[in-house]
């Protein structure tokens, strides 16, 4: 299984992706004038914005209900891994990565605000909606519908479960099949409440995972601080090639570093907009800046810390793949968990395993939630028309089986399954905002005018020139003082446009 998992891998993960990912968040960035600088000194007005409805849920909530998908096994396995197959040049590729796809998190977010739809008294949103609305092209909406129900519903959750499971046998010698059914039960009990309990859950638990994590990494940097300045330098040369140790290794560098970066802040991969079309707000582009932050959090932030602790305590190994190991300090050990547990061993004695193993327990759980949640939209896109229950409760048998059986399976597999998942997903958006480049950036001039004019910005998709947004225009009506109308009259719809 595992060469036929290598050989779709080695397809969907060529060069052209890599590249493309890059090329496509250089281009978003300039188009949108480097948003993800300009707009952050107000990001924490919106972030914190905890206004909600029945339908919808807050814009902080929305935030961390995309940081549960974002912030997940990636953050910690991945960067490891990124640094086992490319060495310490990766995590500047993933910096890049993380600065460009924030710009392409923008438009995929204030794109799935706009075409949002109300259905059975929730918000639902995502690729597959402006798809069809945006491009008019609704066979491909169904073909991403129908992958990502397959990569968010099956063949992701495997890795997020596997390394809870590895790292909780390593910190507790507990077996993974017990692991796995613990996570099975307690997942279980919170996707059959729906999207609000699990926005509760992510809303606790994702801040206070990020906290927790980001301030041990800043203890182990401290302790080993005088070592700082190497590691970046060495971060930097071996990322362009001039290194003596992993100049040779360039090409890996990059590869890796992109593909992991993109699995762990999914910039660009068409899963976050599924959360952000589920924000109460009252213009797409305020969600759309929220995601862009939200990128920097999960890479810039937490796999930085990661990549720090691993890397100034030298616990890790380099072996690109066909090559000779060029940097061996854990012996046999396997990329993954187990070198972010060994890091902090290696300076807190006793504390190392088992509170890797709890922050892994915490971020991909959350993860789990909310491939959930990604796959209930599109299983809801694709029975639009009429509500089959029972492909609702297959979805939910499928998630929860594939996560036991990701929790006892070996962990390459596992692995391999999550990142054909994640390039299939990621070529089939790439190419739809890329084709959505124009309604996006009106969304983005319609916010900065009214911003300039002193206003919170309210988005009438009549003044802007977009078409079929059907929740805004049949939801909402707008006054001539340009205020929003929470509650217009049900028997009235229009626009007033005077």
């Amino acid at each position: 299984m595992q060469a036929v998992v290598d050989q779709i891998n080695g397809f969907i993960w060529s060069p052209a992706l890599i590249y493309l990912c890059l090329a496509v968040g250089l281009y978003f960035t300039i188009a949108t004038k480097f948003l993800q600088v300009r707009h952050m000194k107000g990001i924490g007005k919106l972030m914190f914005q905890r206004s909600s409805s029945d339908a919808g849920i807050s814009s902080f909530q929305a935030l961390t209900m995309a940081l549960s998908g974002r912030v997940g096994t990636g953050n910690i396995a991945g960067v490891a891994t990124a640094i086992a197959a490319g060495g310490p040049g990766a995590v500047f590729w993933m910096w890049l990565i993380a600065f460009l796809g924030a710009g392409s998190a923008f438009i995929e977010a204030a794109l799935g605000q706009v075409y949002k739809v109300k259905k059975d008294g929730q918000f639902r949103g995502g690729p597959a909606f402006y798809i069809e609305k945006g491009l008019k092209i609704k066979w491909y909406a169904v073909l991403f519908a129908v992958v990502t129900v397959i990569a968010t519903g099956a063949l992701l959750p495997g890795v997020q479960a596997n390394s809870i499971a590895t790292s909780v046998d390593t910190a507790f010698g507990i077996p993974k099949w017990v692991t796995g059914a613990v996570i099975v039960v307690f997942l279980a009990i919170i996707i059959l409440g729906g999207v609000k309990r699990i926005a509760r859950v992510a809303e606790f638990v994702v801040p206070f995972m990020a906290i927790g994590y980001i301030l041990v990494a800043l203890i182990i940097i401290a302790l080993n601080i005088g070592q700082l300045p190497e590691v970046i330098s060495l971060i930097f040369k071996s990322a362009f090639g001039v290194d003596a140790a992993f100049g040779g290794i360039i090409g890996a560098a990059i590869t890796w570093g992109v593909k992991r970066g993109i699995y762990s802040n999914e910039a660009g991969q068409g899963t976050a907009p599924h959360a952000a079309a589920a924000a109460d707000v009252s213009h797409p582009a305020k969600q759309g800046i929220v995601q862009a932050f939200s990128v920097y959090i999960d890479t810039l932030f937490i796999c930085s810390a990661t990549a720090f602790m691993i890397l100034i305590t030298g616990m890790y190994n380099v072996h690109p793949e066909g090559e000779e190991a060029i940097y061996t300090n854990l012996a046999d050990m396997k990329p993954g968990p187990g070198y972010t547990q060994s890091a902090v061993e290696s300076v807190l004695p006793g504390f190392g395993a088992p509170f890797v193993a709890i922050a892994l327990l915490f971020f991909a759980f959350t993860t789990i939630m909310a491939y959930y949640y990604m796959a209930e939209t599109n299983l809801a896109y694709i029975n639009r028309k009429s509500r089959r229950l029972w492909t609702e409760y297959l979805l939910k048998f499928v998630l929860l089986g594939m996560v036991f059986y990701g929790s006892v399976k070996e962990a390459a597999v596992a692995w391999g399954l999550g990142d054909i998942g994640v390039g299939s997903m990621a070529w089939l958006n790439i190419i739809a905002i890329v084709l959505l480049t124009k309604p996006a950036l009106k969304i983005l001039r319609d916010y900065e005018s009214q911003l300039k004019d002193g206003k919170d910005p309210v988005f009438n998709p009549v003044k802007v020139g977009i078409t079929d947004a059907d929740y805004w225009e049949k939801e909402y009506q707008y006054e001539g003082s340009g205020e929003l109308n929470s509650t217009p009259p049900k028997t009235n719809n229009t626009i007033n446009k005077n």
